[in-house]
């Protein structure tokens, strides 16, 4: 599952050659880490981190997770749990045991799938926006006005982000993006 493909790309380009392929999925495979910055991951994929437990509930940093595939303490010390005694809110990213018992022993493995299964439509839609922003930034006029004039022209960029991205982009991923962290 890729957030855009490159039919889906040269589309959104008006692009009927292969002149500019290799080129052009260098940009696709970058769009994924820029916009899962803001949105967490979107393509499956499996994580595994430690975190230490003191309290009944723990928080997993990749967001939306999708299941728990397996945790075990650090040390031998601690308690052995498995992922069918622990809840998983996905969204949050937040882990309680059924039990109501505490996270304790210290240092846990922590091991998941984090992601969202398919690209929302929207997520898409911003990805080939960003797309057709970055890719003008290469070419610009000599492409003619891809996207229409002075579209792409930012004058207030997002504290943080520069013109690399869009306020239209952030403003399509804004229902998607990832719960503000915890410390």
């Amino acid at each position: 599952m890729a957030l855009l493909t490159l039919a889906e790309a040269k589309a959104q380009l008006d692009i009927d050659t292969t002149t500019h392929d290799t080129e052009l999925q260098t940009y696709i495979d970058a769009l994924t880490a820029t916009i899962e910055r803001i949105v967490g991951p979107v393509e499956n994929r499996t994580v595994t981190e430690v975190i230490e437990g003191r309290s009944t509930t723990l928080c997993l940093k990749s967001v939306p997770a999708v299941s728990l595939t397996s945790v075990t303490p650090v040390h031998t010390s601690g308690d052995t749990l498995s992922v069918a005694d622990l809840h998983l809110d996905g969204t949050t990213g937040i882990v309680r045991r059924l039990d109501g018992g505490t996270f304790r022993g210290g240092l846990w493995t922590w091991v998941y799938v984090a992601g969202r299964g398919t690209v929302a439509p929207t997520i898409n839609l911003a990805s080939r926006i960003l797309l057709q922003h970055l890719w003008r930034t290469q070419y610009g006029a000599a492409r003619g006005n891809i996207g229409g004039g002075d579209d792409y022209d930012v004058n207030e960029p997002v504290v943080g982000w520069g013109y690399a991205i869009p306020n239209r982009v952030l403003q399509l991923l804004e229902p998607y993006k990832v719960p503000p962290a915890v410390a």
